[in-house]
């Protein structure tokens, strides 16, 4: 029977040029971390990106001399992945992060959420366009979309009110999307801004 080495003897082996030492602790702890972030991120990609980022961060504290070992590197490197799950939300929401310096501008922090005059332009187009769409549905498909999207409507409502069970407004929704997803690709349509 094949004794394991031990987390932190591997990190010394690592610390005193072992390169496979690395290489075993990351195929040893690679499911939890992995596992770990994903459950926060939910996107493959990003996953691996922070993944790699923990190990890079990882190698870099190892070689400054700046672990202090308390058999507890798990631990260690979940808590570095965590700290980068945070920084990546911060950075996606565009989160301003302040240094303190001295050309503080209080309008970077503060923001106003009506919509320019190009960008209300540009939702009233969408708006237009995305009613003309509907136009195309059947009549069915587009009584339930129209409850439930612009009166917001609950298919127990939808259902009441057209006559329906619930399963029938909830397919006739499913197919108005569906429908909807055809024509615009059909034509090309893009319904951003």
């Amino acid at each position: 029977m094949k004794l394991q080495i031990e987390d932190s003897e591997l990190v010394r082996d690592y610390i005193s040029g072992d390169e496979g030492a690395l290489e075993v602790l990351i195929n040893r702890h690679n499911q939890r971390i992995t596992s770990f972030i994903y459950s926060k991120v939910l996107d493959k990609d990003i996953t691996e990106d922070i993944f790699q980022d923990t190990f890079i961060k990882v190698i870099k504290t190892l070689k400054r001399g700046k672990y202090s070992e308390e058999g507890k590197f798990l631990p260690w490197v979940m808590r570095i992945s965590h700290n980068l799950i945070i920084d990546h939300f911060r950075r996606n929401k565009r989160m301003p992060i302040f240094e303190g310096s001295d050309d503080f501008n209080i309008f970077s922090v503060i923001g106003d959420d009506k919509l320019n005059a190009e960008k209300q332009l540009i939702k009233n187009q969408i708006d237009t366009d995305l009613r003309q769409l509907v136009e195309e549905l059947p009549d069915d498909q587009k009584e339930v979309l129209l409850m439930r999207i612009y009166k917001d409507m609950s298919f127990k409502e939808i259902s009441e009110n057209t006559g329906v069970s619930i399963n029938t407004a909830l397919g006739r929704m499913r197919y108005a999307l569906i429908n909807l997803r055809k024509i615009i690709e059909k034509n090309n349509i893009v319904l951003t801004n």
